[in-house]
């Protein structure tokens, strides 16, 4: 049947394919890659690389680091300088390597470990990862069963009615499809009626499939091409988060060796703060797919009478959706970045 729908309608199985896909999958398909970069053979790979470049920034900052803490010795009652020693031995432990990893590069996969149980948890709560896959499917189901039935449009007579039988055919199986994974639902009766009104042609004058008839049953296909792009869209906004986590992570090193410098904002800061705010964008994204597709299923998709134009939710889910995780995680950021700042000055006044 696959090979069918990509006859008939180039990219139809890569929507249905990539519209399924969870925030589940996404990241277990990038679990290797971390482990790859943080765990295995750290000193000779890319994040080895990284980390001896992390060393040679704390050993150049170190020269500032100094001449700030003499300074200090030489004008404060010894509060400060005692407080300060304590970066330089935070930066030698995290960038220190026992042999199976940095313990900074252990610290940040068990980091990301955690945002991604968070996440699970958020997509398995209330089945959110069948509703969502539900949803998108309810979404393009109208478009993959019109691109099946419009080739017999043309045609007249017996052949159209041969084509329309055939074109049924297929679509009886995607339905049965659909069955399988979600059980009897509202919105399949409802869409497989639509499709028998074309077919045995009840509601159509002379019964005549017309354009109009088959736009007011089954939609414009011209919807179809732009429902793929959304959904490939959102779906490669989830592996943009995934890349932008990796990348952060790589770039840890270079963040702690930094943060010898004495300036007030350290290094490690802005590091810790961008790696939770694309972990908050992640969670955040996923929870606004999850809700939204509740509604979806929950809402129109239960009222057999009611046949909606749900290209607001892949449009929500392409672009909007994305646009609001990323404020989100922006807030959260500098919640979190003014929360570890103002901790780390508390501290070292009472050191």
């Amino acid at each position: 049947m696959q090979l069918y729908f990509q006859q008939v309608f180039p990219g139809i199985t890569d929507t249905l394919e990539n519209g399924a896909t969870t925030a589940r999958s996404i990241a277990e398909s990038w679990d290797n890659q971390w482990v790859e970069l943080l765990q295995n053979n750290t000193s000779n790979n890319l994040y080895g690389a990284i980390t001896n470049l992390g060393v040679f920034f704390a050993v150049g900052t170190l020269l500032f680091f100094m001449v700030q803490w003499l300074k200090d010795v030489i004008y404060s009652e010894y509060s400060r300088p005692i407080s300060g020693l304590i970066w330089p031995f935070v930066v030698v432990v995290l960038l220190s390597n026992p042999g199976n990893g940095s313990v900074l590069s252990n610290l940040t996969l068990g980091v990301r470990n955690f945002i991604n149980t968070v996440n699970q948890q958020v997509v398995a709560t209330a089945d959110a990862e069948q509703t969502y896959q539900q949803a998108i499917n309810m979404s393009v189901a109208e478009e993959v069963a019109g691109s099946l039935l419009r080739p017999c449009q043309a045609l007249t007579g017996d052949q159209q009615t041969q084509c329309l039988n055939k074109a049924s055919d297929q679509i009886d199986d995607l339905w049965q499809e659909y069955r399988n994974l979600y059980g009897n639902r509202t919105w399949i009766d409802r869409l497989e009626n639509q499709v028998n009104q074309i077919k045995f042609g009840t509601g159509i004058a002379n019964g005549i499939v017309t354009d109009t008839a088959f736009n007011a049953l089954l939609g414009n296909t011209g919807q179809t091409t732009i429902k793929n792009f959304l959904i490939s869209l959102q779906y490669a906004f989830q592996n943009l988060l995934e890349a932008t986590m990796l990348l952060i992570a790589a770039l840890g090193p270079i963040a702690v060796g930094a943060s010898l410098l004495p300036v007030a904002g350290k290094p490690i800061f802005a590091w810790i703060t961008g790696f939770l705010a694309a972990g908050i964008a992640k969670i955040s994204f996923n929870i606004v797919a999850a809700l939204t597709a509740a509604v979806i299923v929950n809402g129109p998709g239960q009222d057999i009478n009611v046949s909606p134009d749900l290209m607001w939710f892949i449009i929500f889910l392409g672009v909007l959706a994305p646009l609001l995780s990323l404020l989100l995680a922006a807030a959260g950021g500098f919640a979190v970045f003014s929360a570890i700042s103002n901790t780390e000055t508390l501290v070292r006044n009472r050191i």
